[in-house]
């Protein structure tokens, strides 16, 4: 991967930033996708934000090496506080990290995001953090896409303002991923549904606590969920 040809995954958070946008990358690593998107032409200007020294540094580099140093600004900053008021972001990037994680960064830095009108984010895991976090913040989603790359899968998510209301199953499995049905969708909730099920076979043999009945509860719900969106009942 390099900033004129990214994986499969970065290619698809890319085909999802509008054109003439200012972006801001968070936890940008070597700042393949800004480099990229303004090598495309795609993009006015962008902040690649970088909590790490090295990746960071990494990222200057790459910046520099494309020409982009005017166009470009890499920071040292944690999470969103790479983006400024005066910087009028208006569309952020955070890819390659677990959903808890995107979701922390969202919420200890949603004041930084005045200007944001789309967000693009690619959960490692733990999809359904995000889209919770969205329903509460008046984000919905707007576009999904899931991805098998490397024997890993992965989800990306399109958040745009507004409001929208969904299901237990929509924010697990995701609105518009249960609809496009894919194969590396029906794939992922198989190996999920097997996983859940030696999951309560374990809790079975525990000493039934009420925290262990309650996780049993929690698992089995998700169990019928999966099961009614892949045999497509409606709740």
């Amino acid at each position: 991967m390099n900033t004129n040809q990214l994986s499969e995954r970065l290619s698809i958070v890319a085909s999802f930033v509008p054109k003439d946008t200012v972006l801001a990358d968070i936890g940008s690593d070597h700042a393949y996708l800004p480099c990229y998107l303004m090598n495309k032409g795609k993009i006015r200007r962008a902040i690649a934000g970088e909590v790490v020294k090295g990746p960071f540094e990494a990222a200057s580099r790459n910046v520099a090496l494309n020409g982009f140093t005017d166009r470009i600004e890499v920071r040292l900053a944690n999470g969103l506080q790479a983006i400024e008021e005066t910087d009028h972001v208006e569309t952020v990037t955070i890819a390659g990290m677990g959903g808890t994680l995107i979701t922390s960064i969202l919420e200890a830095g949603k004041d930084r995001l005045t200007h944001v009108q789309r967000i693009i984010v690619q959960p490692n895991l733990h999809a359904i953090a995000i889209r919770e976090w969205a329903v509460e913040n008046e984000f919905c989603i707007v576009d999904e896409e899931i991805l098998l790359e490397d024997s890993k899968i992965y989800e990306v998510l399109v958040l745009e303002r507004g409001t929208a209301e969904y299901s237990k199953a929509d924010l697990l499995v995701g609105p518009v991923l249960r609809h496009k049905r894919s194969n590396v969708f029906q794939a992922k909730w198989e190996r999920e549904l097997q996983e859940w099920q030696r999951v309560i076979k374990a809790l079975e043999k525990a000493e039934q606590t009420e925290e262990i009945k309650q996780k049993r509860a929690n698992v089995q719900e998700n169990i019928e969920l999966v099961r009614k969106v892949l045999a497509h009942e409606e709740e």
